[in-house]
C-alpha cells in the first residue's frame, strides 16, 4: 500500500523558515516524481512544487520562486521542501502528491495524497 506521510508544519513568524518532510513508504521512490501541493483558508489547492522521478528536475510556483526548496532523498525515501522567508500568505495546509510516471504535471496524473501538514505564518 503507498503512503505519503508529511510532518514539519508548525506555527512560524513572517520572515522565518520551516522544512516540510513527507515520508513515503510502498513503492519504489526514486522512481516517481513527487509534489508539494498547498490549500490556503476557503482556497483552492494550489500547486506548490514538483520534483521529477530519475533526474530529480523541479518546477515551482511564481509566488515561491527564490524562497522554497524542494528537495529528495532517494536513500530515505524522504521529500523536503525547505521553506525560507515566510509569508502570511504561505498559510496552508501542505499536501504531499504522488504522480504516476517520472513527471508530474497535473492533478489527474497524481495516484496518493498525504493527509497534510499544516503551517501557520503569524506574528
Amino acid at each position: 500500500e503507498m503512503q505519503l506521510v508529511e510532518s514539519g508544519g508548525g506555527l512560524v513568524q513572517p520572515g522565518g523558515s520551516l522544512r516540510l518532510s513527507c515520508a513515503a513508504s510502498g513503492f519504489t521512490f526514486s522512481t516517481y516524481a513527487i509534489a508539494w501541493v498547498r490549500q490556503a483558508p476557503g482556497k483552492w489547492l494550489e500547486w506548490v512544487s514538483d520534483i521529477n522521478g530519475g533526474d530529480s528536475t523541479s518546477r515551482y510556483v511564481d509566488s515561491v520562486k527564490g524562497r522554497f526548496t524542494i528537495s529528495r532523498d532517494n536513500h530515505k525515501n524522504t521529500l523536503y521542501l525547505q521553506m525560507n522567508s515566510l509569508k502570511p500568505e504561505d498559510t496552508a495546509v501542505y499536501y504531499c502528491a504522488k504522480g504516476d510516471s517520472t513527471v508530474l504535471r497535473r492533478r489527474n496524473d497524481v495516484d496518493s495524497w498525504g493527509k497534510g501538514t499544516l503551517v501557520t505564518v503569524s506574528l
